[in-house]
């Protein structure tokens, strides 16, 4: 176990805050042996995986826990389907272009998501008209009061809108392991109609795309919009594209005819928090060393050196101002530490 470890390298925002206790784990048995020390259950306790979906604002005083517990895994397979079993610790991406590889259908249009396996329930990650949860079958996670491992199935993970049971009433209670999905190895339900996929397959002629044709456009948008954590911290879309309702919605399009907006069903209408930034005049303002992003208002950067106070207080600004120009709730998509 590091003493005063920095996470600078641990997150992609690039923020260098300071963890009191910082310990590694890449099996089960490696987990159990940490959380049965005294000074573990006397401490404050922080899950970090790939660590792109948190805002560090200050040090860290407790124990940081790193989830490397690495693997793929068969464990059933048929004719049409096969069930992936993935160590929490493997990279998301590196996951989609192996099942890719493998022609396993399902998880293409998820392509270039920053983070690892094991964030990707608790967040529900989606994009592009696809969500974990339809291939999540379950996953294993480890108690951290009784420590023992417990199986949650789709239902028992109440999956939402960039949401799940893990950030919500048993936040900080578990420690994911392994995930397991079921993937299709041919007729794969191909997924263009949403965003710019149909626009990128057309530009390349081509008019019967394969899962790498619908992941390999995927690619090309989000590099276009999203910038490199390697090159500028960040985190990906900062805020969740607020949902509201019908009768809101029908009030706001007279003043705002247009809103860049998705009908979900009678009642509700989920509004681009991008759109609403941009118009804002949000999109690609710069403060110090920090900012909202040139390309896509939906993220907000590190140009180097800042505090994750600074960008969390950005934030706040942004949530405000568009509260009073659009009466929407901007809700943040980013742990918050």
């Amino acid at each position: 176990m590091d003493k005063n470890k920095s996470l600078f390298k641990y997150n992609t925002f690039g923020i260098d805050v300071v963890a009191k206790y910082f310990v590694s784990f890449s099996s089960l048995d490696e987990l159990q042996n940490v959380t049965a020390t005294n000074s573990f259950k006397l401490e404050k306790l922080l899950i970090l995986g790939g660590g792109s979906n948190i805002l560090l604002t200050k040090d860290f005083d407790g124990i940081v826990l790193k989830n490397n517990i690495k693997g793929i895994n068969i464990l059933k397979e048929t004719k049409n389907d096969v069930a992936l079993e993935i160590g929490a610790g493997e990279n998301w991406h590196q996951l989609v272009m192996y099942c890719i590889d493998k022609n396993y259908g399902g998880i293409e249009n998820l392509s270039l998501i920053p983070g690892n396996v094991g964030a990707a329930p608790m967040q529900n990650i989606g994009a592009h008209g696809v969500e974990l949860k339809d291939t999540f079958v379950y996953l294993e996670a480890f108690n951290i009061r009784d420590r023992k491992i417990e199986i949650f199935k789709n239902k028992d993970c109440e999956f939402g809108y960039r949401e799940s049971i893990f950030k919500k009433e048993l936040k900080n209670k578990y420690i994911i392991t392994k995930v397991v999905l079921k993937l299709s190895k041919h007729s794969h339900k191909i997924n263009t109609n949403y965003g710019d996929i149909q626009k990128e397959l057309e530009a390349l002629k081509i008019t019967n795309p394969s899962i790498k044709d619908v992941s390999n456009a995927v690619i090309k948008i989000r590099k276009s919009k999203l910038p490199d954590p390697e090159q500028i911290g960040n985190s990906g879309s900062f805020f969740k594209n607020p949902v509201i309702s019908k009768t809101i919605f029908n009030q706001i399009i007279l003043k705002h005819p247009n809103i860049a907006h998705y009908v979900l069903d009678n009642n509700n209408v989920k509004i681009a928090a991008g759109w609403l930034i941009e118009n804002a005049g949000w999109k690609g303002k710069t403060i110090s060393t920090y900012g909202v992003h040139k390309k896509q208002a939906l993220v907000l950067v590190n140009y180097g050196g800042t505090s994750g106070k600074d960008i969390y207080e950005l934030s706040c600004k942004i949530i405000k101002d568009i509260k009073e120009k659009f009466n929407i709730e901007l809700e943040r998509e980013v742990n918050v530490i």
